[in-house]
């Protein structure tokens, strides 16, 4: 039986995770770059941190569902990684990404360890995919200090837009996994996908109109 704090962890985690992708939403549909977008763009972040630290405390201290500590991993890197490339503006090293990177990928792989280690059985497309695209995400990260500066240019944009896209897939699986748990691993995977075909999306305009 649900104690009355893991009730109230997991109100807090599905108010603050349908808000966050209310205004995930309300952002892309909205002009980039304005006021309205940064405040936005805050309040997102803001609504993500609930939703990691409520995901987190949901595995770790009430040991329920194994698969949100994989989404909960993938949402708060790209969260943390796409606020501060916005922040930053460039590829200049900081130890502090680093040490995000190294922990996010750690814990993806030990996750994965443990799953094997208790043999317990998850559809191999949820897992594997969802460590894979970290593992895309991480190498990238490390790969672009290599980029001279120079010519790193406008490639900030590129990641922002995808890492909070990305969060956004990450919430969404997770929602409509909840939902819907007699169609998995398709209401899982799905919602991934769209989010990915938005991603390119809106990565094609950011191209379209850096060339104007």
């Amino acid at each position: 039986m649900d104690t009355p704090l893991h009730l109230s962890n997991i109100i807090v985690h599905v108010i603050s995770g349908t808000i966050a992708l209310i205004i995930g939403f309300l952002i892309l549909l909205k002009t980039k770059g304005t006021l309205l977008h940064v405040k936005l763009g805050y309040f997102f972040v803001y609504c993500m941190i609930v939703v990691v630290t409520t995901g987190a405390f949901g595995v770790i201290v009430f040991k329920r569902n194994l698969f949100l500590l994989l989404i909960t991993i993938l949402a708060a890197y790209n969260t943390y990684s796409g606020f501060r490339i916005l922040k930053e503006k460039s590829n200049r090293f900081y130890l502090k990404d680093l040490l995000a990177m190294l922990g996010a990928l750690a814990i993806a792989l030990v996750f994965v360890y443990y799953l094997k280690f208790i043999g317990f059985y998850w559809n191999p497309v949820v897992i594997y995919s969802g460590v894979g695209y970290l593992l895309l995400v991480v190498s990238y990260d490390a790969f672009r200090y290599c980029i001279p500066r120079a010519r790193y240019g406008n490639l900030w944009r590129y990641e922002h837009s995808s890492k909070m896209i990305s969060a956004m897939g990450a919430l969404l699986s997770a929602f409509i996994g909840t939902l819907l748990p007699d169609y998995k691993p398709y209401s899982q995977i799905l919602p991934s996908l769209l989010m990915t075909l938005i991603m390119i999306f809106f990565n094609i305009k950011i191209y379209f109109r850096l060339k104007k």
